[in-house]
């Protein structure tokens, strides 16, 4: 294997481009991921759409009687909720082990090891689109008009990919060395679900509670949520994940470029 083309020489900068660069491996692998689960299944990858329906309809009228919120509209602000939290809670968790389950390819000491962290993306942004249809007849049931805000959407959606990539790559260093901190996210996802306004509305915080809005994930979700409801996100909210993008990069990017040729030594 010439030294070109090996991991242990690649440079962080040219590791993080080659494995970008080659979508056609990582989306590829990434289709197959879903194909291979879903294989023998009938209505295959159709499940995922099934199933998130199923328990947004159900949630739906029960989660509305119990704060007392008006369906038409409690029922878009919580099929969003459950829409996105699924995919940041998924793309949080598999990136746990976007490393450890591309052992196979990562001891061949080809590939680029930011390849798989894209791989771990492109499998939870098939399943996202998957989910995100639910919406539509949502949308019409509840009698949302959307506006030129709803351009702003893009632009949040980039923001969650930007930092979805950082974070995997972070996460991914760690979670191959200390395998117990797969457990410990788990765990605090769980945790943080309760915390941000997947299920509840953010008015209905009492004024000592506020601080809870101040999660990064609160703010992502309402990003994304706000646009597609005909509302605009605060300011505030936009400052915070730019913040906090900041600080993920320079994370990412210090053990990045640290820790990555040790990868292929800890599987």
């Amino acid at each position: 294997m010439s030294e070109a083309h090996s991991n242990l020489h690649r440079s962080a900068w040219d590791d993080w481009w080659e494995g970008t660069r080659r979508t056609d491996i990582w989306w590829t692998l990434a289709w197959f991921d879903i194909v291979l689960r879903y294989r023998r299944s009938m209505l295959g990858p159709l499940w995922l759409t099934l199933s998130m329906a199923a328990m947004i309809g159900g949630m739906g009228p029960l989660y509305s009687s119990l704060f007392g919120t008006e369906l038409s509209k409690f029922f878009p602000h919580l099929a969003l909720g459950i829409i996105f939290w699924s995919f940041f809670s998924s793309m949080v968790t598999d990136s746990c082990n976007a490393f450890i389950g591309s052992s196979n390819y990562l001891k061949q000491g080809y590939f680029p090891i930011s390849m798989f962290v894209w791989r771990s993306m492109a499998r939870n942004l098939i399943q996202f689109v998957h989910h995100i249809v639910i919406y539509i007849p949502v949308a019409l049931w509840a009698g949302i008009s959307l506006s030129w805000s709803a351009l702003l959407f893009f632009p949040a959606f980039l923001l969650v990919l930007i930092n979805a990539q950082a974070l995997g790559l972070v996460l991914g260093l760690v979670c191959t060395r200390f395998r117990d901190v797969t457990q410990i996210v788990t765990s605090v996802m769980q945790m943080l679900m309760f915390l941000t306004p997947v299920f509840w509305l953010p008015e209905n915080l009492p004024g000592r509670a506020q601080y809870i809005l101040w999660n990064p994930f609160a703010q992502m979700l309402d990003l994304l949520r706000a646009p597609l409801m005909g509302g605009v996100s605060p300011t505030f909210n936009w400052w915070g994940i730019l913040a906090w993008t900041a600080v993920n990069l320079v994370l990412c990017s210090l053990l990045f470029a640290k820790y990555r040729r040790r990868v292929v030594y800890w599987l």
